[in-house]
C-alpha cells in the first residue's frame, strides 16, 4: 500500500510539476519567454519602460529567428546559480503558483540567458554524488567574459599591478570573486583598502565620489559604467590576477533537459549571429569589447 501511495504523490506531482515547452509548442504559441536578470546592465534592464541590453537583444534575434514574439521573464538572483535554474528553467519557485494548480508554478523561462558555459559546472555533484544540475542542459556559448579593473586616472598614474591596492582604495560588488580576491590575496594585505558596494554600479559611482581610486569587477559592466561616465580621468587597467584561478569564463544559455530540441534550433540561431558578427555588433552598440568564446576562438584557430 505505501508503494502505491508514494507512486500515486509521485504521478500527481510529476504531471502538475511546472513545464517549460518543447520548441513545437513555442512556435504555435507565437511567443517565446527568454529569462534575463533584472536590473543588470548592460546585460539586461529595463530603459523607459521597455527592455534593452545585449541578453534582450540576443533573445529578440531568436525570436525574430523563429518567427515568434519575445516576453521577457525577468529573473530575481537568489543564493545561488543553482537556485536561479530551478527556480526560472525547470521547476519554479515555491511562492510563484498558479492558484488553479498548487502543484505547478506560473511561469517559467523558455531559454535562460547568461548562465556559465563550463563542463566542470555543468557535470557538478553534490556531497552524495549525485549531478546537481540533471535537470537543465547548458548549451550555446556566446561571450567571453574576464575580470577588469578600472582606476580614476587622477589618482593613480597606472595599475600595473593589483598590489597598488594594498595603498589605495578599491571598490567592489559584497561576496563576488574580486571581494574574495582582494580580501585574501597577497596575505589579505589588500583587505583593509578593499570597500564593499551591493553592486558593481554602487562601486563604480563610489569612484566617482571620490571614496574609492578603483573597482573591480566583469568587463561588460565595467566597459558600460565608462561608457556611461563619459569622463576620460577614468581608464582601464591592463593588469592581471595572480593566484586567482580562473580569470576568464564563456557565457552561454539554459533550458530543461527535456526540451533539448529547442536548445539545439536556439544553438543554430546564435552560432549564426556570432559567426556573422551581428553579436559582436550588439555588443559595439553598447560600448563593450566582445571577445569570442572558446569554442569559437578553437575552431578559427
Amino acid at each position: 500500500m505505501r508503494i502505491l501511495v508514494l507512486l500515486a504523490v509521485l504521478t500527481l506531482s510529476w504531471a502538475g510539476a511546472a513545464q517549460a515547452r518543447y520548441y513545437d509548442d513555442v512556435i504555435a504559441s507565437g511567443v517565446i519567454h527568454i529569462g534575463a536578470y533584472k536590473d543588470f546592465p548592460p546585460y539586461s534592464f529595463e530603459r523607459d519602460g521597455a527592455p534593452v541590453g545585449v541578453d534582450i537583444e540576443i533573445g529578440q534575434r531568436i525570436a525574430e529567428a523563429f518567427g515568434v514574439k519575445m516576453e521577457v521573464h525577468w529573473i530575481t538572483p537568489d543564493e545561488s546559480l543553482e537556485d536561479d535554474l530551478r527556480n526560472n528553467v525547470w521547476k519554479g519557485h515555491y511562492l510563484d503558483k498558479d492558484e488553479k494548480d498548487p502543484l505547478a508554478a506560473k511561469h517559467l523561462a523558455d531559454v535562460m540567458m547568461r548562465v556559465p558555459y563550463d563542463r566542470e559546472y555543468a557535470f557538478k555533484r553534490d556531497d552524495q554524488g549525485l549531478l546537481v544540475n540533471d535537470q537543465v542542459v547548458l548549451f550555446g556559448p556566446y561571450q567571453r567574459e574576464r575580470w577588469q579593473v578600472a582606476f580614476d586616472s587622477e589618482k593613480l598614474d597606472r595599475v600595473g599591478t593589483v598590489a597598488v591596492f594594498q595603498y589605495h582604495p578599491i571598490g567592489v560588488e559584497i561576496d563576488s570573486l574580486p571581494d574574495f580576491y582582494l580580501t585574501s590575496a597577497f596575505g589579505g594585505r589588500m583587505r583593509k583598502n578593499t570597500h564593499h558596494y551591493f553592486s558593481n554600479s554602487e562601486a563604480f559611482a563610489a569612484m566617482q565620489a571620490g571614496e574609492v581610486d578603483a573597482v573591480m569587477g566583469m568587463r561588460a559592466e565595467v566597459d558600460w559604467q565608462i561608457g556611461q561616465a563619459g569622463n576620460p580621468r577614468y581608464k582601464l587597467a591592463e593588469n592581471g590576477f595572480p593566484t586567482m584561478g580562473k580569470q576568464q569564463w564563456d557565457i552561454g544559455m539554459a533550458v530543461s533537459q527535456r526540451y533539448r530540441q529547442l536548445g539545439n534550433e536556439v544553438d543554430v540561431v546564435v552560432e549564426k549571429l556570432i559567426r556573422s558578427g551581428e553579436i559582436e555588433k550588439i555588443y559595439a552598440r553598447y560600448n563593450l569589447r566582445y571577445e569570442l568564446p572558446g569554442l569559437y576562438q578553437d575552431v578559427a584557430q
